[in-house]
């Protein structure tokens, strides 16, 4: 998603986050801000006009630029959250953005501080020996001593994953801004790491998911081959039902033949048995006759 906001700004780093929250959506502004305390945002590019990052969102890793140009607020994120005018991934980055720039701002005025003011020589035919001397022959070799001693302390607790120790008593100069400069090394690849292993969580839990999706996949194809095998023992089944049926379906049709050739029978038999009472009928006519036939002739 893409957005555009006028903005009066001249650079980002004036975006502070009162201004931010200010246009932002509530709901938008309050996960963001956990985003930037879980540490999951990671910015790869940055100026005071542009900012290339990349988040990790609660459904995955979502790529941000944001870009000040022309008056406008230009920000655009490969997240589909419809949160406007600015979705929380872009939030937590121009929040992180002003998080990082202040620590930057912080770390370069306390070296700032801490370097002495050094007097300029004076022009003269005769060379000052400040003049001739560089800021390595400024640093006493005590301070130096101490650094090393801290240095080899920083590095075993570094081996051990373990916090920085205390910085050393010295005077402010360069050998405090080497000290500065390497906890501020530290403190980002702190962060990095942290972020590292939050990605490779988020990858774990993806596998996870992933070997999840595949067993309910295995599941679903060993029960849709089951399912398929019942479909075709059903279908066979079916099959036979439609045999059988269309056999009884012929032997009615022969049962009705056989009994319409059963009745055509059974109407001749009556009409041939009609026809026989009637001979019987004759036949009795003839004997009744004979015999009173019999009876009216005189015996021998």
């Amino acid at each position: 998603m893409t957005n555009r906001i006028p903005c009066s700004a001249e650079r980002l780093t004036l975006l502070v986050p009162q201004m931010i929250q200010a246009v932002s959506e509530a709901a938008a502004y309050h996960v963001a801000c956990q985003y930037v305390t879980e540490k999951r945002v990671r910015i790869a590019d940055a100026s005071d006009s542009q900012i290339s990052s990349t988040v990790i969102g609660n459904a995955g890793l979502y790529e941000q630029q944001v870009n000040l140009r022309d008056g406008y607020l230009l920000s655009s994120c490969s997240c589909s959250v419809p949160e406007e005018p600015l979705c929380r991934h872009s939030i937590a980055v121009l929040l992180e953005y002003h998080r990082w720039s202040a620590a930057q701002e912080s770390v370069t005025s306390s070296i700032q501080k801490e370097s002495p003011s050094r007097p300029q020589a004076k022009h003269s035919n005769k060379p000052s020996p400040l003049t001739l001397q560089s800021s390595v022959a400024d640093i006493k070799l005590s301070d130096i001593l101490k650094f090393v001693e801290w240095l080899q302390l920083a590095m075993k607790a570094i081996e051990k994953e373990q916090p920085l120790p205390p910085s050393p008593v010295i005077e402010a100069g360069e050998v405090s801004a080497w000290i500065l400069a390497i906890k501020s090394l530290e403190d980002r690849r702190r962060e990095t790491e942290d972020v590292l292993a939050t990605l490779e969580a988020e990858l774990r839990d993806r596998k996870a998911y992933a070997g999840r999706l595949t067993q309910q996949l295995q599941a679903s194809v060993a029960e849709l081959k089951a399912t398929q095998t019942t479909s075709r023992d059903l279908e066979r089944e079916v099959n036979t039902y439609r045999a059988t049926l269309t056999k009884l379906g012929e032997l009615t049709n022969e049962v009705a033949q056989y009994d319409e050739q059963i009745r055509m029978a059974a109407r001749e038999i009556l009409e041939k048995g009609s026809h026989f009472d009637k001979v019987a009928t004759s036949f009795k006519e003839v004997a009744d006759e004979l015999q009173s036939v019999a009876k009216t002739t005189p015996h021998p």
